[in-house]
């Protein structure tokens, strides 16, 4: 999931706020760059080894180390929650403070970071967990939903369930009216690669659930153009759980940048779901 997760952001980054390419992009961009998707991503599954569970504080705090590192990376919504808490708001009220001063908070960012949680947890409180972590940042229900809608596929796919059946448990488990309507008929919506959570969540669906293989998945999702990066990371997160990191082609392993790094944080945080009994 993690390996799936990095190379569907790092393949679309250089696509993002594109146009789709005139030329397909089949391949991973010299020196493997991942971005905010990846980063979020292994700050929260760092956080859950070190936490031994979600920890907003924990996980706040290395979510603010990445972006420090490299702030160019997120997006306008994540970027002010930031730099509310680096200038001393609290990390429970600055989310909201955006919403608020922005009148919105529906973009994706809390949707490409939430996979982790999926591989650490896969009861009943995934859901309830799902949502905590999407509020860091993103106070607007919908991006909730939809990050709890992902990581329940994820759960289920990284623990061998069925494609089609993964799928029907997030629908269950969905409580979101407006999220359920739309990524339960995902076939009837065209997909749109938006900044959007619910849109791009769809996107990210649609995509996954037609798919043949991880690599079709991938050069499908980062092809759309648009916020190809994040697309592309939701995509790579579902196709990774779902296939395995076997069916990433070795040569988009070999020129991801940190590929160690990421499979070692991928090791503790499965060591640490199988501990708790997950």
């Amino acid at each position: 999931m993690l390996l799936g997760l990095a190379v569907g952001d790092a393949m679309g980054a250089p696509l993002e706020g594109r146009p789709p390419p005139t030329v397909k992009v089949t391949g991973m961009p010299a020196g493997g760059m991942y971005t905010d998707d990846t980063l979020q991503a292994l700050a929260l599954a760092r956080s859950l080894v070190v936490s031994r569970g979600f920890s907003p504080e924990d996980c706040m705090a290395r979510l603010l180390d990445g972006y420090l590192e490299y702030p160019q990376f997120y997006g306008p919504t994540s970027s002010a929650v930031f730099t509310l808490v680096l200038g001393g708001a609290s990390p429970g009220t600055a989310a909201e403070q955006v919403h608020r001063t922005l009148g919105r908070s529906r973009s994706n960012g809390s949707v490409m970071r939430g996979p982790p949680l999926g591989i650490f947890c896969s009861s009943p409180a995934l859901e309830e967990v799902s949502f905590e972590c999407s509020r860091l940042t993103h106070w607007d229900p919908v991006c909730g939903a939809c990050s709890a809608f992902v990581n329940r596929m994820v759960a289920d796919l990284a623990r061998a369930s069925p494609r089609d059946e993964a799928f029907a448990h997030a629908c269950a488990t969905c409580r979101n009216p407006e999220v359920l309507g739309l990524l339960r008929g995902y076939r009837d919506h065209r997909p749109d690669p938006s900044l959007d959570a619910l849109l791009a969540t769809h996107c990210a669906l649609a995509v996954f659930m037609e798919a043949g293989s991880f690599a079709d998945a991938v050069i499908h999702a980062v092809n759309m153009g648009g916020d190809a990066d994040t697309v592309g990371a939701i995509v790579g997160a579902l196709a990774g759980a779902h296939w395995g990191a076997a069916a990433i082609p070795p040569v988009w392993r070999v020129q991801l940048r940190d590929h160690d790094l990421i499979v070692d944080q991928a090791r503790d945080l499965f060591r640490v779901a199988v501990g708790k009994g997950e």
